[in-house]
């Protein structure tokens, strides 16, 4: 049995991880919002000095939770890739590489408005691309925050983080926010940034720390 806390979408089961992922454990599926691949090629690419291998970085998370839950198919929510110009060989020979070793793993992408202007992941890393809003049973996955009639809808786009400040000191954490017909992910990517929410009336929090999520009181 798994600790972290879940939610329930329309009888399915939910868990929410510290990575910043949700799992559908009936279905070994992995769910990942906005991974942003190449944006940090894209900002070399514009003359500005950032950090070298992020992208790395995110397969490993990626890696690990596979290994750890046994995931068989992965659904990304959008922004799969950061832009055009984040289309640098070297990220794409180690997105390469990673599918290569990953080979049974069923890849699904759900268009998001980076990926309209990045294009479709290159046909050697076999993903299923798909439009929101994409049905699978009771779920709507989607990447733009919305509602689907008939379903409960996993969404992204906004990064949401929340505030904690106490005693002077201040610290931003990713966070899971779930409504009573749709929840959003925090941004799997580590080089993405965040949109600061409060919970509105109905809402509920969950804040991902680095070995757990914790709901947020109140």
């Amino acid at each position: 049995m798994s600790d972290f806390p879940s939610f329930d979408a329309d009888g399915v089961q939910l868990s929410m991880l510290p990575e910043r992922a949700l799992l559908w454990r009936e279905q070994a599926m992995l769910i990942l919002a906005d991974v942003h691949f190449g944006k940090a090629a894209a900002f070399r690419a514009g003359g500005i000095p950032v950090p070298h291998g992020t992208t790395q970085a995110n397969l490993e998370r990626i890696d690990a939770l596979v290994a750890r839950h046994g995931v068989t198919r992965i659904v990304f929510l959008g922004d799969f890739l950061h832009a055009r110009s984040g289309r640098a060989p070297n990220t794409l020979a180690t997105l390469a590489q990673w599918r290569a070793r990953h080979a049974a793993l069923e890849l699904t992408l759900v268009r998001g408005n980076h990926d309209s202007h990045a294009g479709d992941p290159p046909p050697e890393l076999d993903m299923q691309v798909v439009d929101e809003p994409w049905r699978l049973g009771p779920l709507a996955f989607c990447h733009h925050p919305q509602t689907v009639a008939g379903a409960f809808a996993l969404v992204g786009h906004l990064h949401p983080v929340y505030r904690l400040a106490a005693a002077g000191d201040a610290l931003r954490l990713p966070c899971f926010v779930v409504d009573g017909r749709w929840a959003m992910l925090p941004a799997f990517g580590e080089f993405t940034g965040g949109y600061r929410v409060q919970p509105a009336p109905g809402q509920r929090l969950y804040l991902a720390a680095d070995d757990c999520v914790l709901p947020l009181p109140g």
